[in-house]
């Protein structure tokens, strides 16, 4: 039988001395460390945001890392991601729930232009559809556009104007508007009604509209569907209408309050709507 060989034997064989051999497991054990600590920072972070990709990640443990003495830049952050297979797949399929084919006016786009310079200056609205056992529910969303805050919300089971009208009555509970405010949306049958556009006016709002490219002329409410689909899963099936409203409730919560935006200099919603 034959003697595994000795450090001094493999060393020679390999033309390396034991003392950089031992550096080098040393480097290798201590890397292994860091990687081991990362992950498990990466897996607590993504309890609540299970889909935050590697350049929040960074930001947003960059204390942690620190106070734990773990130097890991942002490319050897998405190395061990990669490695560690949790790297993140963004998903882009929606289904439109827009129906522009109407009788009602439609307004022009009157945001294109103009500089959104602090909260409540512009809301921007738009639907999405939600899965549940029973068939589909629709999320209406009101959203800042200077602060990508949701200020309004409502989840119905239909497409009616209803669920609309409720999540603007919530923006107006829970915000302030400014003097002129824009509400902006796409040219949905709900957003065009006469209801609709009536409590606008009697709340002092300007009405603006996508005119052509509605991806375009409303992105921001367009990402902030996708956000809460991608990142949050709402995007899987719900038992029913009140699991998705726990799920959807919850969802904007922490997408309000802990979701850091590139496009707001890597701060929350909240944080910027509070400050300004």
């Amino acid at each position: 039988m034959q003697l595994p060989a000795s450090v001094q034997e493999v060393c020679y064989c390999y033309g390396m001395n034991r003392d950089a051999f031992y550096k080098y497991r040393k480097r290798s054990v201590r890397r292994k460390t860091v990687e081991e600590k990362v992950v498990a920072l990466v897996q607590n972070e993504r309890k609540e945001q299970p889909r935050m990709g590697s350049r929040k990640l960074h930001f947003t443990l960059k204390e942690q890392f620190k106070s734990q003495n773990i130097k890991v830049g942002r490319d050897r952050l998405l190395d061990i991601l990669r490695d560690s297979k949790m790297l993140i797949k963004r998903k882009k399929a929606y289904t439109k729930t827009t129906n522009s084919f109407h009788r009602f006016y439609k307004y022009k786009n009157i945001i294109k232009d103009i500089e959104i310079t602090k909260p409540n200056q512009v809301w921007v609205s738009d639907i999405t559809y939600i899965r549940t056992q029973t068939g589909f529910c629709y999320l209406a969303l009101i959203t800042d556009l200077y602060s990508r805050k949701i200020v309004g919300s409502d989840l119905s089971d239909s497409l009616a104007l209803a669920g609309c009208l409720r999540a603007f009555k919530r923006a107006l509970w829970q915000s302030r508007p400014a003097d002129n405010a824009i509400h902006h949306s796409d040219r949905g049958f709900q957003y065009c009604s006469n209801q609709y556009v009536e409590e606008l006016k009697k709340n002092g709002f300007q009405i603006s509209m996508t005119e052509e490219n509605h991806c375009y002329e409303n992105a921001v409410a367009e990402r902030v569907n996708g956000i809460l689909k991608d990142e949050f899963f709402l995007d899987q099936i719900f038992f029913n209408i009140e699991h998705a409203k726990k799920a959807t409730k919850n969802a904007i919560d922490i997408y309000n309050n802990k979701r850091i935006h590139l496009s707001l200099h890597c701060k929350t919603p909240n944080s910027v709507y509070k400050n300004n």
